[in-house]
């Protein structure tokens, strides 16, 4: 397998997995390193894509950690999974689309093992439950290099979403596994890895 999964158990803050996700892009590039998949959780963290807006923060008093993703501001909090990816399209199909459709895909297969019904939208990207967002996304590619990710709410604190307007949502439609009464999350991180490692490897 080229592709290296990292699970970490503890909370990585925010900039040093975005320090070390900027590493490897370089590391990968120029052949030091495999691929990387990488399962995680931070603290809890405001961050802004490219597309952020200060009207989208409602609480002035919080902190908002610029990012060169796509997308807008969202939140990062304990119980909430980070999927961060490295993956170098050089080496297979050079389609962006491709590779978003691929992730919605892995994130709908491992909502299904909790019977979880999620759906992609053409025109909001991410994963909806109901009409509730449960998981976004966000890449950046670099000399046809992807990185950062997604994230999947289980049973993270949605309150704080009540402090920013997540990603061009109003704050009441984001949902978790939690919020829709999925307390069993027995295998999660071997399940995101599998799912994830096999569809990766098929682009």
């Amino acid at each position: 397998m080229n592709i290296e999964v990292k699970i970490s158990k503890l909370r990585i803050p925010y900039k040093k997995a975005i320090y070390d996700l900027e590493k490897r892009v370089e590391d990968v590039k120029k052949g030091l390193k495999k691929e990387l998949i990488w399962i995680l959780e931070h603290p809890t963290t405001y961050t802004g894509g490219i597309r952020s807006s200060k009207n989208e923060i409602l609480d002035k008093k919080i902190k908002i950690i610029k990012t060169n993703r796509g997308g807008k501001i969202t939140l990062h909090n304990p119980g909430q999974k980070i999927i961060y990816f490295v993956i170098d399209l050089n080496k297979r199909k050079k389609d962006i689309r491709l590779l978003l459709k691929v992730i919605e895909t892995s994130i709908i297969e491992i909502l299904k093992i909790y019977n979880i019904n999620g759906s992609s939208d053409k025109k909001n990207i991410g994963i909806w439950v109901k009409n509730k967002k449960i998981s976004a996304i966000g890449i950046k590619v670099k000399r046809w290099i992807a990185y950062h990710g997604c994230s999947i709410n289980i049973n993270n604190d949605l309150s704080k979403y009540k402090k920013i307007i997540p990603c061009g949502l109003s704050n009441d439609r984001i949902t978790s596994f939690d919020d829709l009464g999925v307390k069993n999350i027995l295998n999660l991180n071997n399940n995101i890895k599998e799912i994830f490692v096999k569809n990766l490897t098929k682009i």
